[in-house]
């Protein structure tokens, strides 16, 4: 699709300064910036590019203040916040691109499921018995909906996603292909000849409203009750999220972290890459918790920054961390002691 600089500008608030008939038809980043492409400026670290760049229409900030004047071929966009206005443009243009409606004629959907209208559902599809797949929802190819799953409104499900039986899904939410939600939580009882029996888990998965799980994120269902994940979660790909966790309000977790059973994550909190987080925790809310910490107990204080395996106050992490660079240095003056003394 083609766009105007006057419809950007437009859409988003702002002021054209140049060719308001400027024609887009792609996005590119600024440095890479080619004929017809729309690109914007926020890093300061770039603004040598904004003299330099081929593209057509490039947003910046109200009060930028130009060193020297940009291409004739380029055409500037004034706004109040260029970053947030790209985002809401790249938004935009996601829709735009997924917006598709249709049920394809592969796909597989029980004859007790209920359909909400304006959905795609692509080939390969399978939709289970009971299950209820609301307005505007986007199914992709190679996906699984088991029996008595509810998906809310507006929901996106990429493909090769599983949604198991019972599993609740709420409004605009989007899960990124390889997504598996309410597989079997690891239960396992050993027995007198030293064997594991299955404890069966029964339960399911909650997903409330506008949360996103990134690619091969796993959400085991509960033993009972429910696993939760609540309003506003974000979780990024390859993260293992297991049986009866419950993951407060906007709470953001980056790739490979590990949660254990039955721990209680609250709101607002930020976690780092590759954490692991033993079972039967209780985080407060806005906890950040650093790359490749680990977490052993309970965190009960609201806002606190830990880090390191077991995880302490980042703080003090820092200075221990200072001391331990410093250990080979710290033994040779030991050593050097000792040898003196002896």
């Amino acid at each position: 699709m083609e766009f105007s600089a006057i419809q950007i500008a437009e859409l988003l608030n702002g002021k054209v300064e140049g060719d308001s008939e400027a024609k887009v038809n792609k996005l590119s980043k600024i440095e890479e910036g080619e004929p017809n492409s729309l690109s914007f400026l926020a890093n300061p670290a770039y603004q040598e590019y904004l003299y330099t760049t081929d593209a057509s229409i490039v947003i910046v900030n109200k009060d930028f203040q130009l060193e020297k004047p940009v291409k004739e071929t380029c055409t500037l966009i004034r706004v109040d916040n260029a970053y947030e206005c790209f985002a809401k443009l790249l938004e935009t243009y996601n829709q735009i691109k997924n917006n598709k409606t249709g049920i394809d004629d592969r796909a597989v959907i029980s004859s007790s499921a209920k359909v909400g209208d304006n959905v795609y559902i692509g080939a390969c599809v399978v939709i289970g018995e009971n299950a209820q797949i609301g307005n505007n929802v986007k199914i992709y190819p190679n996906t699984y909906v088991g029996d008595n799953v509810t998906i809310g409104d507006n929901t996106i499900v990429f493909s090769g996603v599983n949604i198991h039986q019972d599993c609740v899904i709420g409004k605009h939410c989007t899960f990124h292909s390889g997504v598996v939600i309410g597989g079997d939580g690891f239960g396992f009882a050993p027995n007198s000849e030293n064997n594991y029996n299955k404890v069966p888990q029964i339960g399911n998965v909650i997903i409330e409203d506008h949360v996103e799980v990134g690619s091969n994120t796993t959400i085991d269902r509960a033993t009972l009750g429910s696993t939760v994940i609540k309003k506003g979660v974000k979780l990024d790909n390859l993260i293992q999220v297991a049986h009866n966790v419950v993951i407060g309000e906007n709470t953001v977790i980056a790739s490979q972290t590990g949660i254990a059973g039955s721990t209680k994550i609250g709101k607002n909190c930020m976690i780092g890459g590759q954490v692991g987080i033993v079972g039967h925790l209780n985080i407060a809310d806005g906890v950040k918790i650093a790359a490749q910490s680990g977490i052993g107990t309970s965190i009960e204080k609201e806002g606190m920054i830990v880090q390191g395996s077991p995880a302490f106050y980042i703080g003090d992490y820092k200075r221990a961390y200072v001391g331990f660079r410093k250990l080979p240095e710290i033994l040779d003056k030991l050593k050097e002691l000792e040898n003196k003394i002896k």
